[in-house]
Protein backbone atom coordinates (compact mmCIF):
# COMPACT_ATOMS: atom_id res chain seq x y z
CA UNK A 1 0.00 0.00 0.00
CA UNK A 2 1.28 3.32 -0.95
CA UNK A 3 1.53 5.77 2.11
CA UNK A 4 0.89 9.35 1.79
CA UNK A 5 3.10 11.03 4.24
CA UNK A 6 2.74 14.65 5.18
CA UNK A 7 4.68 16.60 7.88
CA UNK A 8 2.46 19.57 9.32
CA UNK A 9 3.86 22.02 12.17
CA UNK A 10 1.63 21.98 14.75
CA UNK A 11 2.12 26.02 14.75
CA UNK A 12 1.28 26.47 11.51
CA UNK A 13 -1.02 23.99 10.19
CA UNK A 14 -1.18 23.46 6.63
CA UNK A 15 -5.12 23.15 5.62
CA UNK A 16 -4.08 21.87 2.30
CA UNK A 17 -2.14 19.13 3.74
CA UNK A 18 -4.83 18.29 6.67
CA UNK A 19 -7.66 18.32 3.27
CA UNK A 20 -5.54 15.61 1.52
CA UNK A 21 -5.83 13.33 4.83
CA UNK A 22 -9.25 14.12 5.31
CA UNK A 23 -10.58 12.95 2.02
CA UNK A 24 -9.00 9.66 3.22
CA UNK A 25 -10.70 9.30 6.07
CA UNK A 26 -13.78 10.38 4.10
CA UNK A 27 -13.78 7.61 1.25
CA UNK A 28 -12.97 4.76 4.05
CA UNK A 29 -9.25 4.61 4.50
CA UNK A 30 -6.89 4.84 7.63
CA UNK A 31 -4.96 7.86 8.50
CA UNK A 32 -2.26 8.29 11.33
CA UNK A 33 -2.16 11.20 13.16
CA UNK A 34 -0.79 12.73 16.83
CA UNK A 35 -2.48 13.28 19.52
CA UNK A 36 -1.50 14.94 22.81
CA UNK A 37 -1.51 11.20 24.41
CA UNK A 38 -0.15 9.04 21.13
CA UNK A 39 -0.17 8.76 17.88
CA UNK A 40 -3.20 7.48 16.45
CA UNK A 41 -4.60 5.26 13.75
CA UNK A 42 -8.02 6.79 12.56
CA UNK A 43 -10.59 5.76 10.45
CA UNK A 44 -14.34 6.94 9.94
CA UNK A 45 -16.03 5.59 13.53
CA UNK A 46 -19.50 4.96 11.83
CA UNK A 47 -18.51 2.93 8.72
CA UNK A 48 -17.29 -0.53 9.81
CA UNK A 49 -15.20 -1.49 6.61
CA UNK A 50 -13.38 1.51 7.55
CA UNK A 51 -13.01 0.89 10.82
CA UNK A 52 -11.78 -3.31 9.71
CA UNK A 53 -8.76 -1.89 8.14
CA UNK A 54 -7.64 -0.55 11.69
CA UNK A 55 -7.73 -4.10 12.59
CA UNK A 56 -6.00 -5.16 9.70
CA UNK A 57 -3.05 -2.70 10.03
CA UNK A 58 -2.72 -3.04 13.43
CA UNK A 59 -3.02 -6.77 13.87
CA UNK A 60 -5.65 -6.28 16.19
CA UNK A 61 -8.29 -8.85 18.26
CA UNK A 62 -11.71 -7.06 16.87
CA UNK A 63 -12.91 -7.46 20.47
CA UNK A 64 -10.94 -4.98 21.73
CA UNK A 65 -12.44 -1.54 21.44
CA UNK A 66 -11.54 1.43 19.89
CA UNK A 67 -12.03 5.07 21.26
CA UNK A 68 -14.11 7.43 19.21
CA UNK A 69 -12.46 11.35 18.67
CA UNK A 70 -14.06 14.27 18.15
CA UNK A 71 -13.76 17.68 18.02
CA UNK A 72 -16.91 18.96 19.40
CA UNK A 73 -18.41 18.16 23.32
CA UNK A 74 -21.81 18.11 21.45
CA UNK A 75 -21.22 15.32 19.50
CA UNK A 76 -21.82 12.73 22.51
CA UNK A 77 -25.32 13.30 22.12
CA UNK A 78 -25.10 12.12 18.50
CA UNK A 79 -23.45 8.84 19.22
CA UNK A 80 -24.33 7.93 23.32
CA UNK A 81 -27.27 8.02 25.10
CA UNK A 82 -27.80 8.16 29.30
CA UNK A 83 -25.30 10.74 30.15
CA UNK A 84 -25.05 10.94 33.44
CA UNK A 85 -24.57 14.44 35.48
CA UNK A 86 -21.01 13.52 36.59
CA UNK A 87 -20.05 12.94 32.93
CA UNK A 88 -20.76 16.20 31.68
CA UNK A 89 -19.12 17.31 34.70
CA UNK A 90 -16.14 15.86 33.82
CA UNK A 91 -16.24 16.77 29.61
CA UNK A 92 -16.50 20.04 31.14
CA UNK A 93 -13.61 20.16 33.37
CA UNK A 94 -10.92 18.01 31.18
CA UNK A 95 -12.43 18.39 27.49
CA UNK A 96 -10.38 18.59 25.27
CA UNK A 97 -7.58 16.65 27.19
CA UNK A 98 -6.56 13.40 27.80
CA UNK A 99 -9.34 11.38 29.15
CA UNK A 100 -12.20 9.16 27.59
CA UNK A 101 -15.41 8.50 28.86
CA UNK A 102 -17.43 5.33 28.43
CA UNK A 103 -20.88 5.32 27.92
CA UNK A 104 -24.06 3.51 26.65
CA UNK A 105 -23.72 3.43 22.60
CA UNK A 106 -26.69 4.40 20.32
CA UNK A 107 -26.82 2.24 17.46
CA UNK A 108 -25.32 4.90 14.67
CA UNK A 109 -22.25 3.32 16.73
CA UNK A 110 -21.29 0.03 15.07
CA UNK A 111 -20.25 -3.14 16.96
CA UNK A 112 -16.94 -3.29 15.18
CA UNK A 113 -15.66 0.26 16.31
CA UNK A 114 -17.31 -0.99 20.32
CA UNK A 115 -15.80 -4.40 20.26
CA UNK A 116 -19.20 -6.16 19.95
CA UNK A 117 -20.08 -4.17 23.02
CA UNK A 118 -23.56 -1.89 23.71
CA UNK A 119 -21.05 0.53 25.03
CA UNK A 120 -19.20 3.18 22.92
CA UNK A 121 -15.55 4.95 24.49
CA UNK A 122 -15.36 8.70 23.78
CA UNK A 123 -13.03 11.40 23.95
CA UNK A 124 -11.93 15.30 23.08
CA UNK A 125 -7.95 15.24 21.82
CA UNK A 126 -6.70 18.42 22.64
CA UNK A 127 -4.09 18.36 19.88
CA UNK A 128 -4.87 20.56 17.25
CA UNK A 129 -3.64 18.84 14.14
CA UNK A 130 -6.48 16.08 15.39
CA UNK A 131 -8.78 18.48 15.88
CA UNK A 132 -8.24 19.73 12.39
CA UNK A 133 -8.75 16.32 11.08
CA UNK A 134 -11.42 15.36 12.34
CA UNK A 135 -13.51 18.75 11.85
CA UNK A 136 -12.15 18.60 8.10
CA UNK A 137 -13.35 15.02 7.96
CA UNK A 138 -16.61 16.05 9.06
CA UNK A 139 -16.93 11.89 11.20
CA UNK A 140 -15.71 10.78 14.70
CA UNK A 141 -12.57 9.33 14.35
CA UNK A 142 -11.93 5.83 15.75
CA UNK A 143 -8.37 5.67 16.41
CA UNK A 144 -6.39 3.37 18.62
CA UNK A 145 -2.76 4.04 19.17
CA UNK A 146 -0.88 3.57 15.84
CA UNK A 147 1.53 0.88 15.81
CA UNK A 148 1.65 -3.06 15.68
CA UNK A 149 -0.96 -4.75 18.64
CA UNK A 150 1.08 -5.25 21.60
CA UNK A 151 3.73 -3.25 20.82
CA UNK A 152 5.13 0.15 22.67
CA UNK A 153 2.73 3.29 21.31
CA UNK A 154 4.11 5.68 19.40
CA UNK A 155 4.63 8.88 20.75
CA UNK A 156 7.45 10.28 17.99
CA UNK A 157 6.70 10.62 14.13
CA UNK A 158 9.68 8.47 13.61
CA UNK A 159 8.78 5.42 15.25
CA UNK A 160 5.26 5.51 13.23
CA UNK A 161 6.42 6.02 10.12
CA UNK A 162 8.70 2.70 10.52
CA UNK A 163 6.41 0.62 11.49
CA UNK A 164 3.59 1.73 9.88
CA UNK A 165 4.71 3.13 6.33
CA UNK A 166 2.67 1.17 3.89
CA UNK A 167 -0.13 -0.44 5.86
CA UNK A 168 -2.41 2.60 6.24
CA UNK A 169 -3.68 5.66 3.88
CA UNK A 170 -1.80 7.86 5.19
CA UNK A 171 0.48 9.35 8.02
CA UNK A 172 0.51 13.00 9.59
CA UNK A 173 4.13 13.74 11.21
CA UNK A 174 3.40 16.28 13.75
CA UNK A 175 6.02 16.60 16.59
CA UNK A 176 6.44 14.46 19.52
CA UNK A 177 3.19 13.46 21.72
CA UNK A 178 3.29 15.95 25.18
CA UNK A 179 1.66 13.09 27.52
CA UNK A 180 3.52 9.95 26.05
CA UNK A 181 0.69 7.89 28.09
CA UNK A 182 -2.71 7.41 26.61
CA UNK A 183 -5.73 8.95 27.59
CA UNK A 184 -7.71 8.24 31.18
CA UNK A 185 -10.42 5.81 30.94
CA UNK A 186 -13.64 6.33 32.67
CA UNK A 187 -16.56 4.05 32.94
CA UNK A 188 -19.11 6.46 33.50
CA UNK A 189 -22.30 3.66 33.04
CA UNK A 190 -22.60 2.83 36.58
CA UNK A 191 -23.55 4.78 39.86
CA UNK A 192 -20.16 4.85 41.23
CA UNK A 193 -17.62 5.63 37.90
CA UNK A 194 -14.64 3.03 37.35
CA UNK A 195 -11.38 3.85 35.77
CA UNK A 196 -10.13 1.32 33.15
CA UNK A 197 -7.60 2.53 32.68
CA UNK A 198 -5.43 4.90 34.41
CA UNK A 199 -3.60 7.84 32.62
CA UNK A 200 -2.28 11.35 33.29
CA UNK A 201 -5.63 12.56 34.54
CA UNK A 202 -5.69 10.67 37.82
CA UNK A 203 -8.06 8.92 40.27
CA UNK A 204 -7.74 11.73 42.47
CA UNK A 205 -8.17 14.85 40.44
CA UNK A 206 -11.66 13.26 39.41
CA UNK A 207 -12.75 12.15 42.95
CA UNK A 208 -12.03 16.07 43.93
CA UNK A 209 -14.82 16.85 40.88
CA UNK A 210 -17.39 14.18 41.30
CA UNK A 211 -16.45 11.67 44.31
CA UNK A 212 -16.23 8.31 45.06
CA UNK A 213 -14.22 6.74 41.78
CA UNK A 214 -13.15 2.75 41.72
CA UNK A 215 -10.67 1.11 40.25
CA UNK A 216 -11.31 -1.82 37.66
CA UNK A 217 -10.30 -4.94 39.64
CA UNK A 218 -8.25 -6.26 36.61
CA UNK A 219 -5.74 -3.31 36.85
CA UNK A 220 -4.22 -4.98 40.25
CA UNK A 221 -3.85 -8.27 38.84
CA UNK A 222 -2.39 -9.97 35.59
CA UNK A 223 -5.40 -11.81 33.94
CA UNK A 224 -7.06 -10.59 30.96
CA UNK A 225 -10.64 -8.71 31.03
CA UNK A 226 -12.62 -11.82 29.58
CA UNK A 227 -14.67 -9.06 27.57
CA UNK A 228 -12.39 -5.85 27.89
CA UNK A 229 -14.64 -2.16 27.55
CA UNK A 230 -11.41 -0.10 26.70
CA UNK A 231 -8.13 -0.70 25.29
CA UNK A 232 -5.34 -1.92 27.19
CA UNK A 233 -7.16 -4.06 29.19
CA UNK A 234 -6.87 -7.01 27.44
CA UNK A 235 -3.64 -9.12 25.86
CA UNK A 236 -0.13 -8.07 26.51
CA UNK A 237 0.48 -4.75 25.58
CA UNK A 238 3.40 -2.28 25.06
CA UNK A 239 5.26 -4.94 24.57
CA UNK A 240 9.19 -4.37 22.98
CA UNK A 241 11.39 -7.30 21.56
CA UNK A 242 13.70 -7.35 24.82
CA UNK A 243 12.44 -9.30 27.88
CA UNK A 244 11.40 -6.17 30.26
CA UNK A 245 11.61 -6.85 34.12
CA UNK A 246 10.61 -4.34 36.72
CA UNK A 247 12.64 -4.45 39.63
CA UNK A 248 11.50 -3.43 43.22
CA UNK A 249 13.04 -2.17 46.45
CA UNK A 250 14.87 0.68 47.68
CA UNK A 251 17.07 2.67 45.69
CA UNK A 252 20.30 1.54 46.60
CA UNK A 253 19.09 -2.35 46.51
CA UNK A 254 17.72 -1.77 43.15
CA UNK A 255 20.80 -0.37 41.85
CA UNK A 256 22.69 -3.15 43.28
CA UNK A 257 20.32 -5.83 42.04
CA UNK A 258 20.46 -4.58 38.32
CA UNK A 259 24.28 -4.35 38.39
CA UNK A 260 24.82 -7.98 39.36
CA UNK A 261 22.13 -8.84 36.72
CA UNK A 262 23.86 -6.78 34.62
CA UNK A 263 27.25 -8.68 34.92
CA UNK A 264 25.19 -12.31 34.94
CA UNK A 265 23.92 -11.18 31.57
CA UNK A 266 27.00 -10.84 29.92
CA UNK A 267 28.27 -13.53 30.81
CA UNK A 268 25.54 -15.29 28.97
CA UNK A 269 26.48 -12.77 26.17
CA UNK A 270 23.01 -10.65 27.09
CA UNK A 271 22.84 -7.34 26.47
CA UNK A 272 21.18 -5.14 29.14
CA UNK A 273 19.19 -1.99 29.18
CA UNK A 274 18.20 -0.18 31.78
CA UNK A 275 15.21 2.62 32.43
CA UNK A 276 15.68 4.84 34.98
CA UNK A 277 15.20 8.26 36.33
CA UNK A 278 17.53 10.66 35.36
CA UNK A 279 19.98 11.17 38.48
CA UNK A 280 20.31 7.56 38.65
CA UNK A 281 21.66 6.91 34.93
CA UNK A 282 25.01 6.99 35.75
CA UNK A 283 24.96 4.53 38.86
CA UNK A 284 24.29 1.59 36.00
CA UNK A 285 26.61 -0.69 34.39
CA UNK A 286 25.52 -1.35 30.44
CA UNK A 287 22.76 1.15 28.13
CA UNK A 288 20.97 3.08 30.60
CA UNK A 289 17.82 5.05 29.88
CA UNK A 290 16.67 8.10 31.37
CA UNK A 291 13.37 8.71 31.80
CA UNK A 292 12.92 12.06 33.60
CA UNK A 293 12.88 13.87 36.76
CA UNK A 294 9.39 13.92 37.19
CA UNK A 295 6.81 11.01 37.30
CA UNK A 296 4.80 13.35 34.42
CA UNK A 297 8.13 13.14 32.50
CA UNK A 298 8.64 9.18 32.93
CA UNK A 299 4.90 8.74 31.59
CA UNK A 300 5.91 11.29 28.76
CA UNK A 301 9.23 9.12 27.99
CA UNK A 302 8.36 5.91 28.72
CA UNK A 303 7.39 3.94 25.60
CA UNK A 304 9.95 6.25 23.60
CA UNK A 305 12.04 4.54 25.66
CA UNK A 306 11.26 0.87 25.25
CA UNK A 307 11.32 1.47 21.07
CA UNK A 308 14.69 2.87 21.70
CA UNK A 309 15.78 -0.16 23.42
CA UNK A 310 14.87 -2.47 20.46
CA UNK A 311 17.23 -0.25 18.18
CA UNK A 312 19.63 -1.33 20.13
CA UNK A 313 19.01 -4.88 20.11
CA UNK A 314 18.66 -4.84 23.58
CA UNK A 315 17.57 -8.99 25.06
CA UNK A 316 16.92 -7.73 28.49
CA UNK A 317 15.42 -4.43 30.21
CA UNK A 318 15.15 -3.85 33.59
CA UNK A 319 13.24 -0.50 34.81
CA UNK A 320 13.28 0.99 38.44
CA UNK A 321 9.70 0.79 40.29
CA UNK A 322 7.58 4.15 40.35
CA UNK A 323 5.22 4.68 43.05
CA UNK A 324 1.63 2.89 42.13
CA UNK A 325 -0.58 6.53 43.08
CA UNK A 326 -1.57 9.82 40.93
CA UNK A 327 -0.16 9.68 37.29
CA UNK A 328 2.53 6.88 38.97
CA UNK A 329 -0.37 4.35 38.36
CA UNK A 330 -0.70 4.72 35.17
CA UNK A 331 3.27 4.47 34.62
CA UNK A 332 3.07 1.20 36.72
CA UNK A 333 0.10 -0.42 34.55
CA UNK A 334 1.82 0.50 31.17
CA UNK A 335 5.03 -1.06 32.60
CA UNK A 336 3.72 -3.96 33.99
CA UNK A 337 1.53 -4.76 30.81
CA UNK A 338 5.43 -4.25 29.34
CA UNK A 339 6.92 -6.93 31.56
CA UNK A 340 3.70 -9.28 31.71
CA UNK A 341 3.94 -8.69 35.63
CA UNK A 342 7.48 -9.61 36.04
CA UNK A 343 8.40 -8.16 38.99
CA UNK A 344 11.96 -9.17 40.69
CA UNK A 345 12.59 -7.84 44.31
CA UNK A 346 15.60 -6.23 45.31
Amino acid sequence: MKTIISNIDINDIDLNEIKKHAKLIKEGNTVIFPTETVYGLGANALNENAVKKIYEAKGRPSDNPLIVHICDKEEVYNLAEDISEKAKIVMDNFWPGPITIVLNKKDIVPKTTSGGLETVAIRMPSNKIAQAIIRESGVPIAAPSANISGRPSPTKGDHVKEEMDGRVGGIILGGDCNFGLESTVLDMTEEIPMILRPGSITKEELEKLIGDINLDPSLEKKEDNKKAKAPGMKYTHYSPNADVYIVSGDEQSVIEKINNMYKENMNNNLKTGVMCINKNIHKYEGLAIGLGNSLEEVGSNLFSALIEMDKHNIDIIYSEEFPNSGVGRAIMNRLLKSAGYKVIKA
